[in-house]
């Protein structure tokens, strides 16, 4: 299974980037994904998870109402659609994908190469 992440930009604060991250590989409907950023001089952080059937959603909550995760299995694609970004969203955001919807890295078994989102002041 691979992942490959983009999307990420340079915005002022208050605007909006969707990313998105395609899955390679067989059963994509079968993971769960996630979101993680890690700013720099900081630990990864969770962002939003989705379960395979689209029940289980989970946010982070400095992202709360601003932020949604959502996912086209057909396209074996998950998005996050970011709005009203802060500069302290700036970070280098990460999907990755695994078993179960869970806040936890260390959860996940496959993870996407990054892509930077800068959001100027």
């Amino acid at each position: 299974v691979q992942l490959q992440a983009s999307g990420g930009g340079l915005v002022q604060a208050g605007g909006s980037l969707r990313l998105s991250c395609v899955v390679s590989g067989r059963l994509f409907s079968s993971y769960a994904v996630g979101w993680f950023r890690q700013a720099p001089g900081k630990e990864r952080e969770f962002v939003a998870a989705r379960g395979w059937n689209g029940i289980s959603i989970t946010y982070a909550d400095s992202v709360k109402g601003r932020f949604a995760i959502s996912r086209d299995n057909a396209k074996s694609t998950v998005y996050l659609q970011m709005n009203s970004l802060k500069p302290e969203d700036t970070a280098v955001y990460y999907c990755a994908a695994g078993v179960r919807p869970t806040d936890r890295a260390s959860t996940y078994n496959y993870w996407g190469q990054g892509t930077l989102v800068t959001v100027s002041s």
